[in-house]
């Protein structure tokens, strides 16, 4: 160990002892509570412990580890652990930070670090270290075991990063030999009693997290990894970025076991907002509803059809409105309205749209370059920046997906662009955005333009700051394909899914992301299911897609509303509709009755707004289905409901201590229960 090593480890030493309260004569296990009945038992012998919650064993054993400057370095293995307690406040309100200081000769400082609050049932750790020089990619927060969950369909969850390549979520079966990995959260539980456990990461600024979970006989084995990557899951090429200096910190991890998993996955998405808080104004207005293009005109866009579905909103469906106005959104290919850099012809559609009573929108995708085939000498607009100077570097190589090459988000040609581009929007007086193909600013780079940025998530949150500043609070941000958790502090609406139109497998596909993604409705303002489309679907068809929308919480249509069809009067009927429009007013998801569909779909959501319930039933099937739905199972009290009535189509439902109703092939129904 070096003099300055040596010195730098006991000047920490020192400050511990000066800065925490005395430690001296620790006993060898200390208990720290949280919640209101929760506890961690940490072992300062052995660098472990163990965590119950309403008297049961939840977690065993679990550790810390990392890998700094090439060595594996776990709290197991160092020598002397010294445990400090002081009080906090932050956002989640009045707690306790317990430091648990491990030292060792020859070995930078660890640092075990716990956040406790009585208000929430669960915890908070991170790792850290402090030396000179250090260097990490790999750090494990939480390592170690779970205990099993004593019942029937045990489930593991997949949650994916993004929402490229119509990747789905999974509901694995969690059998004994089951090892799988998750994207920033993972979640393992009883569908049939709903308990399980959950641990996540609620910080994405500088790591992508990972969370391995392992099926055995009596216990299970849990990972929670901060520098995780994976082509089919994070979409890298290469391995993380490290981060480097005197200290280098893993992100905040939250851990707990929850009687419910679903209420144990709000409180998650909670904790994220709560933990790294929008960076973007908060909106205050009513739930966003309107149109998009891409929905079924796409590449066909014209100044011309626009007007026309402005038109449309105007004359044919003005009460699809909240707060007075809809808004009518450019998707792709509105740059064929522009003609050397003329956008004289979109701010007179944006004009036409405000005349209307509507707020016009726009579409881009700031990280990437679609036209890379066209070599790398090209100019980017902004300035005089060469296209291929700009691109991300991965490996030799450079990354393409989904057919455009990504931009580095640090480069100032990237960012001359953006300001550009956003420049010209804003001055045509759009007050919607959708940014789209965002994941392609978070991939990790061999190096970035930047040099003090050295992760994706670094370069991520560069890009995404500099855009939202661009952007000046002038609109309405809505975040399509994106990291699902990342994208929190920039956008205030977020498509939960890839991209879905009109079928009975885009509804299931798009449930999907809701069945297991829904409690991000609580990480952004709101989640999206995309554009709905009716073009030439059964009715039934239809409905199902509209209430995938209202599931999710809002409503924006995508037929071609430029002409008439079979969808023009069914627009008018749904689209006018008063217990419609006032349920999107509320304009958060509902909750997912089962969790043990795999990559498919739930049949069964509810949610309740003050004394109204909502029961939200859907058929993918080709074929007719009866359901026989538990009371108990869809929370609601049979002998509080003074009314019922079904929103959609007026299906039958009869209902006692558990509810009847018969679907057809491929439709949906919605009960709204009036409670007393």
């Amino acid at each position: 160990m070096s003099k300055r090593n040596s010195y730098y480890l006991l000047c920490m030493l020192l400050a511990c002892v000066f800065i925490f309260p005395a430690a001296a004569q620790q006993p060898a296990v200390v208990a720290i509570p949280f919640g209101k009945a929760g506890l961690i038992r940490y072992n300062l012998r052995t660098g472990t412990y163990n965590v119950s919650q309403n008297g049961r064993e939840v977690f065993l054993g679990i550790y810390a580890l990392a890998t700094v400057n090439g060595d594996t370095l776990s709290t197991k293995k160092y020598e002397i652990r010294k445990h400090y307690r002081v009080p906090v406040t932050d956002g989640f309100g009045k707690g306790s930070k317990h430091i648990i200081v491990l030292s060792a000769i020859g070995k930078p400082l660890m640092k075990q670090v716990f956040y406790t609050y009585p208000g929430h049932e669960y915890f908070l750790t991170e790792l850290s270290f402090s030396g000179d020089k250090l260097s990490t990619n790999h750090m494990q927060p939480v390592v170690g075991e779970f205990k099993a969950i004593a019942r029937q369909d045990v489930r593991s969850l997949f949650v994916p990063f993004d929402n490229d390549t119509f990747i789905s979520y999974d509901a694995r079966p969690f059998a004994q030999g089951f090892k799988g990995m998750s994207a920033e959260v993972g979640a393992v539980y009883a569908n049939d009693s709903r308990a399980g456990i959950i641990a996540g990461s609620v910080e994405h600024e500088v790591w992508k997290t990972g969370v391995e979970t392992q099926a055995g006989e009596s216990a299970n084995q849990i990972k929670v990894w901060a520098g995780y990557t994976s082509e089919a899951v994070t979409r890298d090429k290469i391995a993380h970025g490290a981060i480097s200096g005197n200290t280098v910190r893993s992100p905040k991890i939250f851990v707990g076991g929850f009687a419910d998993w679903r209420i144990g996955m709000e409180a998650y998405g909670k904790a994220n907002r709560i933990a790294e808080p929008p960076f973007i104004f908060n909106w205050t207005k009513p739930t966003p509803v309107g149109w998009n293009s891409w929905g079924v005109i796409q590449e066909h866009i014209s100044f011309d059809k626009t007007v026309k579905v402005a038109n449309f909103f105007a004359d044919s469906i003005p009460a699809f409105r909240t707060g007075n106005t809809a808004y009518i959104d450019l998707d792709s290919y509105w740059d064929m309205m522009v003609s050397h850099s003329d956008y004289s012809k979109l701010k007179e559609l944006a004009d036409y749209c405000k005349s209307k009573g509507l707020q016009p929108g726009v579409y881009w995708a700031p990280f990437t370059d679609w036209g890379h085939g066209g070599g790398p000498d090209r100019i980017a607009d902004g300035g005089n920046y060469k296209f291929g100077d700009m691109w991300t570097k991965t490996g030799g190589g450079y990354h393409d997906i989904d057919g455009a090459r990504a931009l580095d988000p640090t480069h100032p040609g990237t960012k001359a662009r953006i300001a550009y581009v956003i420049g010209k929007l804003k001055a045509c007086g759009f007050t919607m955005i959708k940014i789209d193909f965002l994941g392609h600013g978070a991939v990790e780079s061999e190096h970035f333009y930047d040099p003090k940025i050295t992760t994706g998530m670094q370069a991520y949150k560069a890009g995404m700051e500099y855009l939202t500043q661009q952007l000046g609070g002038q609109m309405l941000v809505y975040a399509a394909i994106s990291p699902s958790l990342a994208t929190g502090r920039y956008t205030h609406m977020r498509r939960i899914a890839c991209d879905a139109f009109k079928s009975i497998e885009n509804t299931r596909y798009t449930l999907n992301s809701v069945s297991y993604g829904w409690w991000q409705t609580y990480l952004y303002n709101y989640i999206d299911a995309d554009h709905v489309v009716f073009n030439d679907e059964k009715e039934g068809a239809n409905r199902a897609r509209l209430l995938s929308a209202l599931v999710t919480g809002t409503w924006i249509s995508g037929d071609d509303l430029s002409t008439t069809g079979q969808w023009t009067a069914r627009i008018k009927k749904y689209y006018q509709n008063t217990d419609l429009l006032q349920l999107v007013r509320d304009g958060k998801a509902f909750r997912p009755v089962e969790g043990n569909t795999g990559t498919g779909a739930s049949e069964v959501f509810v949610k309740q707004v003050g004394k109204t319930f909502y029961l939200a039933v859907l058929n993918y099937g080709k074929q007719p289905k009866t359901f026989a739905l538990s009371a108990e199972r869809l929370g609601l009290d049979t002998k509080r409901i003074a009314s019922v009535k079904e929103v959609l189509q007026d299906n039958v439902i009869t209902y006692d201590n558990g509810i009847s109703l018969k679907l057809g092939a491929e439709d949906a129904a919605l009960y709204q229960f009036t409670l007393k």
